[in-house]
């Protein structure tokens, strides 16, 4: 993997595949790029494609820096690190694909950066962002105790135990996600009204996670929806999902 070095320090590495029009690939929380993007064949797929695809560990993942410092996160640090990787990368225009916390971290980057011509929001829906009456909040303090515990208490909740022990699968740093988690990296949402790029909305059928998917792909300029088999963790692995990221963004690749 390649390194490219953010203006706080933190380094942050990447690997890329193909040539063509860029496409920039953001994991989900506790991943890496290469659970998400290189092993399910969604990096190779787009480089057949004929697009050059980028796929970086995010701050506080994978090989990248790891810092344990709450600040470190804070400020929109990883939309800066999107959009500052794409400046070292020398793209003129590019695509995003984001799931989950990438999902999120993509929205901030469309919505603030015109070179963005189109987006996959993946593992996404209304919760994360697009905030309505009566749904439950993101569990974030819990999630980070749940993260920090030797052995997490059995009351932890589904949704903190289910990421601790994804964290564990994955070999994560525990105290880096926990930081993550209380600075609330990406909280809140862009102005919807500003990802006026062509936006796909994909989800798994049995994610109950993220709110409602067809509620946000509704409220965006040019949004559109796919429902996948899986639910929050395994959807994007599914063959669905590698199909509709490269037919999308093939279908109108950016110039």
């Amino acid at each position: 993997m390649a390194r490219w070095e953010s203006p706080d320090g933190v380094g942050i590495d990447y690997e890329e595949a193909g040539q063509g029009p860029g496409v920039l690939l953001l994991h989900g929380f506790a991943s890496s790029a290469r659970v998400n993007w290189v092993r399910p064949g969604i990096v190779a797929a787009l480089a057949a494609a004929g697009l050059r695809a980028v796929a970086y560990d995010a701050r506080g993942h994978g090989s990248s820096g790891a810092p344990h410092d709450v600040a470190f996160y804070s400020g929109h640090a990883m939309v800066a690190d999107a959009r500052g990787l794409a400046d070292h990368l020398g793209f003129e225009t590019f695509a995003v694909v984001g799931y989950s916390m990438g999902a999120q971290v993509a929205a901030w980057v469309v919505a603030e950066d015109a070179r963005v011509r189109r987006a996959v929001l993946g593992g996404i829906g209304s919760r994360l962002l697009l905030a309505r009456p009566g749904e439950r909040p993101y569990p974030a303090e819990e999630i980070a105790r749940a993260l920090e515990a030797d052995r997490p208490p059995p009351d932890s909740g589904p949704t903190p135990l289910a990421f601790r022990a994804f964290a564990d699968a994955t070999g994560a740093d525990r105290l880096a996600l926990a930081a993550l988690q209380r600075a609330r990296a990406v909280e809140g949402a862009p102005d919807l009204a500003l990802l006026s790029v062509p936006v796909l909305v994909v989800a798994g059928e049995d994610d109950t996670l993220v709110g409602d998917p067809a509620a946000l792909a509704e409220a965006l300029p040019d949004g559109r929806l796919l429902r996948v088999p899986g639910d929050h963790l395994s959807a994007v692995l599914q063959p669905a999902f590698v199909t509709a990221v490269v037919d999308f963004l093939r279908t109108d690749p950016p110039s």
